[in-house]
């Protein structure tokens, strides 16, 4: 019975551990903007204009 009251007490002090991550978090501005990350994936990528040199092209690039 007392490793119940011990995983408990584990368990409260991890939910405050994330809980203050948390507030942490929101203090310092990383849930501010929600928009710009989902855009941000699409830009990534090199533009597709020219293609890739092929091994031994090297000169010619």
């Amino acid at each position: 019975m007392s490793i119940l009251y011990f995983l408990i007490g584990c368990s409260i002090l991890l939910a405050l551990i994330f809980l203050i991550a948390f507030f942490w978090a929101s203090k310092t501005g990383q849930h501010d903007d929600t928009y710009t990350p989902a855009l941000r994936m699409l830009f990534d990528d090199e533009p597709a204009d020219k293609p890739a040199p092929e091994k031994g092209d090297e000169d010619h690039v």
